[in-house]
């Protein structure tokens, strides 16, 4: 961790955070900050389904949530086609189709 303890270290290039030693895409850094916190609000509202799915052995359940990690992993650049490999328009394309993709799919919407 760095000097602020919630930041992860990053590789020099910045396209990876470094957690116990292990290396991670890091997010999109162009992913604007209010749509990379409803993406992360998805994120972990769809892990936590994944572990209620499991609890109950529910394999279709479990199935649903982790699409929805993963479309949230993807949308923020973490999954997918690097985002430092994508121009400005499909980093773009990818984060706000993603984000509109699970306000659709929130359960109890």
């Amino acid at each position: 961790m760095t000097a602020d303890a919630r930041q992860p270290d990053r590789t020099p290039d910045g396209r990876y955070i470094v957690v116990d030693g292990r290396r991670w895409r890091a997010t999109d850094p162009d992913v604007p900050d209010d749509a990379a916190a409803r993406l992360r609000s998805h994120l972990m509202a769809a892990r936590r389904a994944v572990g209620a799915a499991r609890r109950a052995r529910d394999p279709e359940a479990e199935s649903a949530a982790r699409a929805r990690v993963h479309t949230a992993k993807v949308a923020l650049g973490e999954r997918g086609t690097p985002w430092w490999e994508q121009d400005a328009a499909q980093r773009r394309t990818r984060w706000s189709e993603g984000l509109a993709a699970l306000d659709r799919e929130a359960p109890g919407t």
